[in-house]
């Protein structure tokens, strides 16, 4: 198991220190999916949920928290990211829509926690959005997809584990 860096000699958490790493280009994309009935996806289709435009509320919404996870997630460095896009994708089968983030810097670390971060609150503003249609809608398989750049490289999740299957 790799030794964790926020964990000093005695256990206690601590920021890592980032200055010695070098500036790389890094990216990250994360996915997630919300599970919802027909019913309410055709109000994201058509435009008739009662509060407006469901997927460009929830695309600022995964913006602004892609650009504040520094002040949600402790521990995390505050970043200036150079890019973050939040994009949707319906699905009928299973019914919901598939969120997926992009997030960009030229820094000293990576920006995983960046695109996590756009992509659940992405995922709470939907829900948020259409509650009082569909309370059961429902949140499945928030991942990072990839992440390049770094000492570690690039970094790709297993097609086999993909988001989300069939009748899971």
């Amino acid at each position: 198991m790799p030794k964790l860096t926020h964990l000093n000699a005695q256990g206690e958490a601590h920021m890592v220190d980032v200055s010695a790493k070098d500036v790389t280009h890094r990216t990250a994309v994360a996915e997630g999916f919300v599970a919802m009935s027909a019913a309410t996806l055709a109000l994201v289709e058509t435009g008739e949920a009662r509060k407006g435009d469901v997927l460009a509320t929830a695309r600022i919404a995964g913006i602004m928290a892609a650009k504040r996870t520094h002040e949600l997630i402790p521990l995390c460095h505050p970043l200036a990211i150079t890019k973050v896009t939040v994009d949707f994708a319906p699905s009928r089968d299973p019914a919901g829509i598939r969120v997926s983030a992009e997030v960009r810097v030229s820094g000293q670390t990576g920006v995983e926690m960046e695109a996590l971060t756009a992509v659940a609150v992405a995922c709470l503003t939907i829900y948020d959005m259409l509650k009082a249609a569909d309370k059961a809608m429902r949140f499945d398989g928030i991942r990072l997809v990839e992440k390049t750049g770094g000492r570690s490289g690039t970094w790709r999740a297993d097609a086999g584990a993909a988001v989300p299957a069939k009748g899971r």
